[in-house]
């Protein structure tokens, strides 16, 4: 018989946000299967009721349990209820981590701005076909090294001003692969130099 019957979202520190996981709540304990979401010392776990009520716990210890032959892993997290009040501040207390154009959160409000953005589509499909033939053909210790310098490309692509010297050392920083080298020289072509 299976005792998670609740399901939760879990609100972490950093603004993400996991829903539809099924828990077992009791009064200074939530237990939850599986090891595949990393929960952490003050995250937030939040309870839908049925009548419409919402309950906020802070876990005060994780307890992940590896598992075993027998048991599963999983969480025998110890939480502290939230109150109303505490568990507002608390939620409003979350870092969003946004990026690219107009990336926003808006919390009980109605955003009726309009934004214009002039990426060039081409440029952004030749980072994604960059990211992809890093992926193909990078070796594995080589890899995330690549896909920062894709990362910082991206970023200054995105800016108000790309700088083609950032660009052109960032493009040099690039594993030395055919396919890879082309992608570079169209990026740099692209900014007229």
């Amino acid at each position: 018989m299976d005792f998670h019957r609740d399901i939760v979202s879990i609100l972490k520190s950093n603004g993400e946000k996991y829903e539809n996981i099924k828990a077992n709540i009791q009064s200074q304990k939530t237990f939850i299967k599986g090891g595949d979401l990393l929960i952490e010392t003050g995250d937030l776990i939040q309870r839908n009721m049925s009548n419409g009520a919402i309950e906020t716990y802070e876990v005060i210890d994780p307890g992940f349990r590896e598992g075993s032959i027998a048991i599963p892993a999983g969480y025998q997290i110890v939480h502290k209820n939230l109150g109303l009040p505490e568990a507002k501040k608390a939620i409003q207390n979350i870092t969003y981590n946004l990026n690219g154009h107009g990336s926003r959160v808006n919390n009980h409000s109605i955003d009726n701005s309009t934004n214009t953005f002039n990426i060039n589509s081409d440029v952004l499909e030749h980072i994604e076909m960059l990211r992809s033939e890093i992926s193909r053909i990078v070796e594995d210790e080589k890899k995330q090294d690549a896909f920062e310098i894709v990362d910082a490309l991206e970023h200054q692509f995105n800016s108000d001003k790309p700088s083609k010297a950032i660009i052109k050392t960032l493009v040099s920083g690039l594993p030395h692969a055919g396919t890879i080298a082309s992608i570079g020289s169209f990026l740099i072509a692209a900014l007229g130099g």
